[in-house]
């Protein structure tokens, strides 16, 4: 009796829709013609601009309106219910809808002028058994919610968690720059969404007992359990490994910081540069300080430390000439898209005001005692005047003391300060 119970209350079966009206629903969404071709089109595009410019907002609405689903799902019914038929309809449309994605991708990304590498198009490029099981479990939910009566809201949330548009997208963008790492990253991605949301479609409609198009005989059917099987190994394997990679690469990281904190922050040493690269070998860190400098001993000390922490295979460096400092840290501004704050931007505004009024006069000062003996207390100064318009400009103002019976050649004056200070907008006032 109690088994009644909770069978009935985890039943698939309640609320299911009429196979008919699912199956034909399923067909009606794997062409890829006409309206649908131009909604992927447009599609494609609106995510590609989302990668671009870095924003989620818009990568997510790009996905709600794929149809990229269609196919995938229609290939996992296809081969439920033995229609080989369907199969190869939902397979030739999936393959056009994927060339068509990566044409439109690469051609957006090519002409974009925009071509850094953003954080949304990075992520797509390393796919690991987490996006194995995204994929699976997302594709089981949106089955499901394909084969009831009311579809509900898992839809749409089915088309954000398998993501199969960016990481598309993300396949043009590897063409576009050239970069068939970054290529093949993110369409073995898009290969893993494809695969295993075609198979969880495959195992509920098995659960649901959708009844096949024809009796295939039972070797026959081996043979699809086993390649199924063997498709499965072949798919998930590498996102294992790349899971480990994964990891291994946090736990590096964690120590890395546990090794900078220990060693240098937690004494006081201001670090101001920090790069990681991970594709050299060995690894290669390279630090910077404010002030601190490290002499070669130090160094050395500093490299047989890194075994203390388990960082092997890898080389400390730490960059201590000031004009290779200053390449680096804008090197590494420009490559994480970092921005002035308010505060630097107001005290760089600042300083260019303060430029149009500043003038280094000392040297003037000097040059107008020799030059003109008869000036006592000379002063100078830049002011803005308005002469009562709406323009205002700067005009050099010199104040200067001398005798009443003293000749001042004043024109002499401006011109050498016209010479100078290169500008004829100088006015000479004599102080009492």
């Amino acid at each position: 009796m109690m088994n009644n119970k909770i069978f009935d209350f985890i039943n698939l079966h309640n609320g299911e829709d009429l196979r008919e009206k699912v199956l034909e629903n399923v067909k009606s969404n794997i062409s890829f013609r006409g309206a649908n071709l131009w909604i992927l089109a447009c599609a494609i595009v609106i995510a590609s601009v989302g990668l671009n410019v870095n924003s989620t907002a818009v990568i997510i609405g790009a996905m709600l309106i794929s149809p990229l689903m269609g196919p995938i799902v229609g290939a996992g019914f296809a081969l439920a219910i033995y229609d080989f038929e369907l199969l190869k309809k939902s397979a030739k449309n999936l393959l056009i809808a994927t060339i068509l994605s990566l044409v439109v991708a690469t051609i957006y990304f090519f002409v974009s002028p925009f071509k850094d590498m953003q954080s949304e198009l990075f992520a797509r490029t390393s796919p690991n058994i987490y996006d194995v099981l995204i994929a699976f479990f997302g594709g089981l939910v949106g089955v499901i919610a394909l084969t009831r009566v009311e579809k509900g809201n898992p839809i749409p949330g089915v088309a954000i968690a398998t993501a199969l548009m960016p990481p598309l997208c993300t396949a043009g963008y590897g063409l576009a720059i050239g970069n068939f790492a970054y290529f093949f990253g993110a369409f073995y991605l898009y290969s893993i969404n494809c695969f295993f949301i075609c198979i969880a479609t495959f195992l509920i409609i098995k659960y649901l007992k959708y009844q096949p198009v024809k009796i295939l005989n039972q070797k026959l059917e081996k043979q699809i359990r086993y390649g199924i099987t063997g498709l499965i190994l072949i798919m998930i394997i590498p996102s294992f490994y790349l899971a480990y990679n994964l990891l291994q690469e946090k736990k590096y990281s964690q120590k890395l910081e546990q090794f900078i904190a220990n060693e240098f922050t937690n004494k006081g040493y201001t670090l101001i540069y920090k790069h990681t690269s991970f594709n050299t070998n060995p690894k290669k860190i390279e630090l910077a300080f404010l002030t601190k400098k490290f002499d070669n001993e130090e160094m050395k000390l500093l490299n047989q430390k890194l075994i203390e922490y388990n960082i092997s295979n890898t080389k400390l460096e730490i960059k201590q000439d000031a004009k290779d400092l200053k390449s680096e840290i804008l090197n590494e501004l420009g490559n994480q898209n970092k921005v002035l704050s308010e505060k630097d931007i107001l005290i760089t505004n600042l300083k260019k005001e303060l430029g149009e009024y500043k003038i280094d006069y000392t040297q003037i000062l000097k040059e107008t005692a020799i030059l003109f003996p008869e000036l006592k207390n000379v002063s100078l100064g830049k002011h803005l005047i308005t002469q009562n318009t709406n323009s205002p400009k700067t005009i050099t103002v010199m104040v200067y003391q001398t005798s009443n019976k003293t000749k001042i050649d004043t024109e002499k004056i401006k011109s050498w300060l016209n010479q100078k200070l290169n500008t004829t907008e100088i006015i000479l006032l004599k102080q009492e």
